[in-house]
């Protein structure tokens, strides 16, 4: 699968995942993805903790309890640093999103599906409840949580407005 075709294909699933494992020389396939993502200043400030241990996976489904969590064969979880790289702005949340992206394409073109979790984790103290749970060091930051899986179901991609109510050339014109 080419590029653009994992980006027309690529959905977030909230849904119950296939029993079936993930090999681990995949799952560093998808990471090496989200590592080659660019980065502020090349400051490679994402970290990955890759869990596919079942105890571990539970205790994640624990505190996010949904379809897609609770039944994950693998996760990935985006850790990031929020340090100062240039003239004192940090920029984790960048860094973090362009490696998530990149690692949704790769897992999308190998298979799998995920969905993108991280408004779920400002709640209940729930990034800090896992970062707990995998050891994560009080200086780093658990941003994302990507679950893994073989869909069980196909859902339908959700529409996107056209190009003419999203881009224009050279100056704004009749975007929403």
């Amino acid at each position: 699968m080419d590029v653009f075709e994992a980006i027309a294909e690529r959905r977030c699933y909230r849904g119950i995942f296939k029993d079936v494992s993930i090999p681990r020389d995949v799952l560093v396939q998808i990471i090496e993805a989200g590592i080659k993502a660019p980065s502020a200043c090349n400051q490679q400030t994402p970290s990955f903790v890759v869990v596919d241990d079942c105890a571990t996976l539970k205790r994640i489904a624990e505190v996010i309890p949904t379809p897609a969590c609770k039944t994950a064969k693998a996760m990935i979880v985006c850790v990031s640093d929020s340090r100062s790289v240039y003239k004192g702005l940090s920029f984790y949340k960048e860094d973090c999103a362009a490696a998530v992206e990149n690692m949704l394409l790769a897992l999308t073109a190998l298979g799998y599906s995920s969905v993108w979790i991280d408004g779920a984790l400002r709640f209940d103290q729930k990034a800090e409840k896992i970062a707990k749970v995998l050891k994560i060091p009080d200086t780093k930051h658990v941003q994302v949580v990507l679950p893994i899986g073989v869909p069980l179901a196909q859902e339908p991609r959700t529409t996107r407005l056209p190009f003419t109510q999203r881009a224009s050339f050279n100056t704004w014109s009749n975007q929403t």
